[in-house]
């Protein structure tokens, strides 16, 4: 059977290693069909796509970062194309803010002793000032690091426990696009997308995305809802699915790895094959890419 894994990360944003790497994982895997969906960034797909064996399959994707009443929303998008000038302004604007968001933070933490600098976290997350802004994403995974580095934190999650988690003492807010817009300018882009982990909307009420978005993320083009996700446990992943199913979207299941710092789970959840035939039909962007 055909195993189909459509959330992945390279080091072209906070995953640990190269999209070549992640396609070679992938192989190890018994991935047969992987998306790479970096946060805002398209910047790994040609790499990753000279990397394919043959019989491989790579789905061109990006994870674009979402907000909603001050909480995290996640949008796994695919097939659009990169060009759309609606989504490429929006995304430049996106990648610039999440700089200037993470040298705030860097401001707020060595006013508070932790002496992380600016020019470390740009070599953690392989992007020098010029090239960043147009391929590589910087995020707190890349900060966390470098705080752990210091010593200021035991790991990456003690590091956004303790610093910059939502809330915490060098916090900073960001820019990000409203989820429904999300879906329209994917859509619009000739793309498809999935709702990512949302048992896992950070700053939300519950921690969950609301179901009210969902119902109007659908409305707008919503095709599927990321219901099989490692973070999810049994009663969750049922009750996403439940709503897929009540919304008439299909159920998508990732890994979401993030290479060494999710400890290489490509594959640990996957999509079914009729869900992902079904999710990519209506994509007019970009093809899929075959080995």
């Amino acid at each position: 059977m055909t195993r189909i894994d459509l959330h992945s990360h390279s080091s072209v944003s906070d995953g640990g290693d190269s999209p070549a790497e992640v396609i070679e994982y992938a192989v190890a895997a018994g991935i047969d069909v992987l998306a790479l969906t970096d946060h805002d960034t398209v910047g790994g797909i040609a790499s990753a796509a000279e990397a394919l064996p043959p019989g491989f399959t790579l789905v061109p994707g990006m994870e674009l970062s979402c907000a909603y009443r001050g909480s995290s929303v996640h949008l796994v998008s695919y097939l659009f194309d990169p060009d759309h000038p609606g989504l490429t302004e929006e995304l430049r604007r996106v990648r610039s803010d999440r700089a200037s968001r993470a040298e705030e933070m860097v401001h707020k933490l060595r006013a508070q002793g932790v002496d992380v600098t600016w020019e470390r976290v740009l070599e953690i997350a392989g992007a020098g000032h010029e090239e960043y802004a147009d391929a590589n994403t910087i995020g707190r995974p890349h900060l966390a690091r470098a705080i752990v580095e210091v010593g200021a934190a035991r790991n990456v999650q003690d590091a956004f426990d303790r610093w910059i988690g939502s809330g915490g003492p060098a916090y900073a807010s960001r820019y990000a696009i409203d989820p429904v817009r999300a879906v329209e300018l994917v859509r619009a882009a000739g793309g498809v997308c999935s709702l990512a982990h949302p048992a896992r909307a950070e700053g939300a009420l519950n921690g969950e995305v609301p179901l009210e978005l969902v119902e109007r993320m659908v409305t707008a083009g919503l095709g599927g809802i990321e219901a099989d996700h490692p973070s999810h446990n049994r009663e969750q992943s049922r009750h996403w699915r439940g709503v897929a199913a009540d919304l008439g979207v299909v159920v998508t299941g990732s890994s979401d790895d993030h290479g060494s710092l999710t400890g290489h789970r490509l594959g640990a959840r996957t999509t079914a094959p009729e869900a992902f035939e079904e999710l990519v039909a209506p994509a007019t962007g970009v093809p899929l890419i075959r080995g």
